[in-house]
């Protein structure tokens, strides 16, 4: 999961978007319409938490919808960054979804789009032997160059010849940069609409070799060798948070232990736990993720199960002696509490009586009181902007 790095927490809104400042009523795994704004009228999504831009729709796509319905785009589009499905309310455009974050996967499901899992480098023609001649992206510059790079690389695959790629993104994220990449690869195109921070660009492509995806990362961190995707949390090296977590923990017998690591990243926090003789589950939401801990495992030659699950809606009985996180509280640009939540909310349902949650998160964010409902919470350590809670179930 992405945004667990120390820094200033503040919620920001992007000019030009309107939205409640609460989420509409409902649990977590709670599937409802997006809350759209006037600009969107006549069209419609579904979103739940977890899924960028909720409880409304992410900003950059929302302008790449009012492009396309601008663009009197009609039939098949492929939407790499699909979401909550707001393009297939488009009139006469028939949706190809393909989505790398399980609550999205989750939502489009609902929606009845037969959604592809799938993360930049993907091969889709297995799917879809025939190109769609519209493409559209939405950059996540949050997540880095070399994934919005990849992102890029993706697209120009995914475009036959003479095919258009709309990509959308964020000028504080990097857009110009991208599309200056887009253009060199595609051969024309140039940005067609604004809205605040929020740009457009329109790429016809030309013949000719797809950009090269960027290499995976990799460094050395508490005996494993991490491999990091790009794009994924702490790719490039171990962040501070998890870092203070593992310190904290020192080094425990984890033999035949029951390990939980929520939101895994890259692997590392599960890996460590395999490395001491756990039965280590990895699990995390973005699929990009969920690669890079299967990648980081198999270089240590360590055993362990990696699920691609929004929170822990794909343990089905599973239950465990220890859960291991570092919460992420960013979806795009705000700061979302939600999932963090439903992390302390999956350890009451999935710890054994007297099993243990161990937490790293950012000194200001406020998890002593959704942990209290599973047990005495204790805090382990406190320090550089970071504090180590652990909570122990009751029996």
């Amino acid at each position: 999961m992405t945004g667990r790095g120390k820094q200033k927490i503040r919620v920001s809104r992007p000019a030009g978007r309107q939205e409640p400042r609460q989420a509409e009523a409902g649990t977590y795994f709670d599937v409802r319409p997006a809350v759209l704004g006037r600009r969107l009228e006549g069209l419609h999504a579904l979103t739940k938490p977890g899924v960028r831009g909720f409880p409304g729709v992410d900003a950059a796509q929302a302008l790449l919808a009012q492009t396309l319905r601008k663009d009197r785009v009609r039939g098949e589009v492929l939407d790499l960054t699909a979401m909550g499905g707001l393009l297939a309310s488009l009139p006469g455009v028939t949706l190809r979804a393909v989505e790398g974050s399980a609550a999205a996967l989750a939502v489009l499901e609902a929606a009845g789009l037969d959604a592809l899992a799938a993360v930049p480098g993907d091969d889709l023609q297995g799917r879809w032997p025939e190109r769609a001649r519209t493409v559209a992206l939405v950059l996540a510059g949050d997540r880095g160059n070399a994934y919005a790079f990849a992102q890029v690389a993706w697209a120009h695959a995914c475009t036959p010849p003479g095919g258009t790629l709309y990509l959308a993104g964020d000028r504080d994220k990097g857009f110009d940069r991208y599309v200056r990449a887009a253009g060199a690869a595609f051969g024309t195109g140039e940005t067609v609409a604004r809205d605040g921070g929020m740009r457009v660009a329109k790429l016809v492509r030309r013949p000719g070799p797809t950009p090269a995806f960027p290499d995976p990362e990799g460094y050395e961190a508490f005996g494993v060798q991490v491999v990091g995707l790009p794009g994924v949390f702490s790719a490039t090296r171990p962040d501070r948070a998890t870092t203070l977590l593992l310190e904290t923990l020192g080094e425990p017998d984890l033999t035949g232990r029951r390990v939980l690591d929520l939101g895994t990243g890259t692997g590392l926090i599960g890996a460590w736990a395999a490395r001491r003789g756990a039965q280590a589950t990895l699990v995390d939401g973005d699929l990009q993720s969920v690669r890079s801990a299967q990648a980081t495992l198999a270089a240590n030659g360590l055993p362990g199960e990696v699920l691609h699950s929004d929170v822990d809606a794909a343990l089905g009985e599973r239950t465990f002696d220890v859960m291991l996180t570092n919460p992420p509280f960013h979806v795009g640009r705000g700061v979302v509490l939600d999932v963090a939540r439903e992390f302390i909310a999956a350890a009451a349902r999935r710890l054994n009586p007297g099993g243990t949650l161990y937490l790293v998160a950012n000194e200001p964010l406020p998890y002593e009181t959704p942990l209290r409902a599973l047990g005495e919470v204790r805090e382990l350590r406190r320090g550089e902007g970071f504090k180590v809670l652990a909570a122990t179930r009751a029996g």
